[in-house]
Formats: C-alpha cells, structure tokens, sequence
C-alpha cells in the first residue's frame, strides 16, 4: 500500500480524505471479515483528559458480529459493543477530532493512519515478517483451537472465556486477546504449581468426606480474568469447594463481573468493592495480587500473612518507595548514577527485600519471570508457599538490616507492617508475664 501525504488539510474530495477512507476500508475488510485484526486508537487530542487510548476486536454477540471498543482511562476502562455499521462510523468520528494515531494490525500486515495537527493524514502499511510472522502463527493456532505442542491448562470451551470476550460463541480465541489467553494459562499452570506444592489440596481432618474450602482473595481484580480462571479450576479439583473473592477499587469493573458471575450462574465467586491499603484482614487460603501499584504490593502481602494464607502470588508494579532513599555506596556508585540503573535496583531490591521478608515470615518463595503482561512490561512474580514446618528466621532479618545499611533504606512498607506487628505482640507477651509476675 503506497504512502499518501499531502501538504495542507484538504477538503472532503482531497487526498487526505481518500486516505482516511482507505483505512476505514481496511479495517472493515479486517475486523469485520473474520480475518485475524485488532485496531488501536491512540494519540488522543480531544475532551476527556483522562482518556488514554481505545482498543476495538471483533466480537460475536447473539450470533451477530460487532465490534468491542474498549475506552481506557487512567482509573477505568469503559467497553462499548456496537453493530458493525455503527462501530465504522465510530472509528472514523474518532480519527482526527479525538485521536491523531491509529494502528490495524492484521496476521500478515500492520497499517498505520497518522493525522497531523493540521489535519494531513499519513496512511502507512508494513509486511509481518521474521518474528512477527511466527508469532503470527502461534497467535493463529491459538484463534483456531489448535493446540499441538503446549499443554493448555484452561478448556479453551469454558463458558466464562466467552462471556469475558476472550474466546467467540464457537469458542475461537479472539485474536486480539491472545495475549491475555497465553496469561490466563500460565497463571493457572503456576496456581495449580503452588496448590500442589501447599497442603491445600488435602482432605480436611475435621471433616472427612466433606469438599474443603479454598479461600481465594484477588486483590486488584480488574475485569477478572484470572478470578474467573482460579475459580473454574478449582471447581474441577476433586473434594475442593472454591470460595473466591476478587477485590477491586473501581465500581464498574466490580458490576461487571458481579453481573457475569450472576449469568454464568457460578457458586463461590463474587466481586466486591475495596482498596487493599484499608482492607481489614480475613481469612485466606491463596493471595493473589497482580499489578498493585508500588506500596499496594505490601499491603496485600501483608493481609495474606494476616489471613493465614498458604499461597501467596503477585505480580508488583511501580516500584517507587525506595528509589529516593537510596544511596550509590561504592563500588556502585559509577553504575547508580545511571537514573535507569537505578530505577532497575530499586525494583529488584524492592522484590528481593519482599522475598526476603517472607522467607522470614515462613514460606518457601521464588522470583521468576511471568508471561509479558497486556498493557505493561512488567512481568516479575513472587510466589511463596507456606512451609509445613517452622525455620529460624534471625539470619534472614539480619540479611535484611545488612542490605538496607549498605544502600541507606530507612523504611520499606511491608518490613514496617511486620515489624509493627511482631512489636505489639512482644508487648502484649511482655503485658502478660508482668500480670502472671503479679498474681504470684
């Protein structure tokens, strides 16, 4: 496809207009067809500040195709489903009055549609090849069922994968969402991983024959893909009753999974309104927290100890508590004073001091490289596995106060939650003994 550019903004008849009608030809020849496609708005230059960008796939609702528009804002998304003629004219409304940039990519092409500040549209298009082209035939695979070399840990055909639009009524993989497909399989391989390597899964001596519990808490939710994966897995457990709960800040994404669970007519699975930083503590058998944003991370780990959990699992993201305290000790401090050397050393000392604390709080703990996450580069996890049997943790807290005397850390948000936490039950134990020390 060649490249069209003119010099000035043009009328409807010029070519700029002939250009914008080429893209909206290509994207109804791609996303409405069948072909493999997903288009992404972005550059915005209209109302609503807060508005990022707008992803649009292709979806089949009551056997009719439309198309999703997913509107994201920096605190929510907002999904929009429109008939096929209607999402065209929506497309083309938003080029130009709302967004400048627009990218369609199809399973052997990328067509690109730039808008200058003047209103000269740039209509651009690329072959997929080399890497591209192969992960073009994974993602194909996976939009046709396919499955020959990887072992997927997720029924492609589960009812929840439709109603979340990662799947179609045939239960195809939406091209577009074959990243989040490959994140909800890898996760589930890592939970099932962790449940077995727990005592979870064990009959519960109190009642025999009876279906144990599992009591799960998604902290940070989102829409639920991965809350919805956990429950149906552990549905299919033999003896386990799931008892799943996904927290999450935003009301919409709460009513909308609430209102798919109600659907699906699922049982152990609901969605409730909550910030991890003032949740009170509860019982809980698996943390999950996926993308809680920088000191969040400790928060949920900490209300997982506090519950009792016997899995914990997240995924931190902006690591921004430490990097202003630390200092470049030498022999570091050449490579430290690079700012994206820094950023990287406080993410991995924030991780590691992470690991570090519940290794001394009792668990067996990785951290290991997940999936690439959609939307973020950030793929880091800490999982951590209760341990049946108690360790001594006083070289492990004396590890911890040695690494924070070399890079000067004076705080770090879960080190003070435990910390405060162990303070006030030595007083309580000191309270006791002075009463017991009394009454003799």
């Amino acid at each position: 496809m060649p490249t069209t550019t003119a010099p000035h903004p043009l009328p409807e008849s010029s070519a700029s207009a002939l250009s914008l009608d080429r893209f909206i030809a290509c994207c109804a020849a791609n996303l409405v067809e069948g072909r493999s496609a997903s288009l992404l708005l972005s550059k915005h230059c209209g109302p609503a500040p807060d508005l990022q960008r707008v992803t649009v796939r292709p979806i089949v609702l009551r056997g009719e195709l439309h198309l999703s528009f997913v509107y994201r804002h920096d605190t929510r998304d907002m999904t929009k489903n429109l008939p096929v003629d209607a999402a065209l004219r929506t497309v083309r409304d938003l080029l130009g009055p709302v967004f400048r940039d627009a990218h369609l990519h199809t399973a052997d092409e990328a067509i690109q549609l730039t808008i200058s500040q003047r209103g000269v549209c740039t209509l651009r298009s690329r072959s997929i090849t080399g890497k591209a082209a192969s992960d073009r035939d994974e993602f194909s695979q996976m939009a046709h069922g396919h499955d020959r070399e990887k072992q997927r840990w997720v029924d492609v055909t589960r009812p929840f994968l439709t109603e979340l639009g990662v799947t179609t009524a045939a239960h195809t993989v939406v091209p577009a969402m074959s990243r989040k497909w490959k994140q909800i399989n890898k996760f589930v391989e890592v939970f099932a991983g962790a449940l077995r390597a727990s005592r979870l899964l064990e009959a519960d001596p109190a009642a025999p024959g009876a279906n144990r519990p599992v009591r799960v808490t998604d902290f940070g939710a989102g829409k639920g893909y991965l809350t919805f994966a956990v429950h149906d897995h552990l549905r299919q457990l033999p003896g386990i009753a799931p008892e799943v709960t996904g927290v999450e800040l935003r009301p919409d994404m709460v009513r909308l999974g609430n209102a798919a669970v109600n659907k699906l007519g699922l049982v152990g699975l609901r969605f409730e309104e909550g910030d991890v930083r003032s949740q009170a503590a509860r019982p809980i058998d698996v943390m999950i927290a996926l993308h809680a944003c920088d000191t969040a991370t400790d928060h949920a780990i900490d209300l997982g100890l506090r519950g009792g959990a016997a899995v914990i699992v997240c995924s931190p993201c902006c690591h921004k508590e430490l990097r202003p305290q630390l200092l470049s000790p030498h022999p570091l401090k050449p490579i430290l004073q690079h700012g994206v050397h820094l950023g990287q050393q406080a993410e991995m000392l924030t991780d590691g001091l992470r690991a570090m604390l519940l290794e001394a709080s009792g668990y067996d703990t990785q951290v290991f490289e997940f999936v690439a996450l959609e939307h973020t580069q950030k793929n880091k996890m800490i999982l951590a596995v209760k341990r049946t049997r108690p360790q001594p943790a006083e070289a492990v807290w004396a590890q911890i106060d040695d690494i924070k005397a070399f890079y000067g850390i004076r705080e770090q948000c879960l080190e003070n939650l435990l910390r405060d936490r162990l303070n006030a039950v030595d007083t309580q134990s000191g309270h006791a003994t002075a009463a017991a020390a009394r009454d003799l």
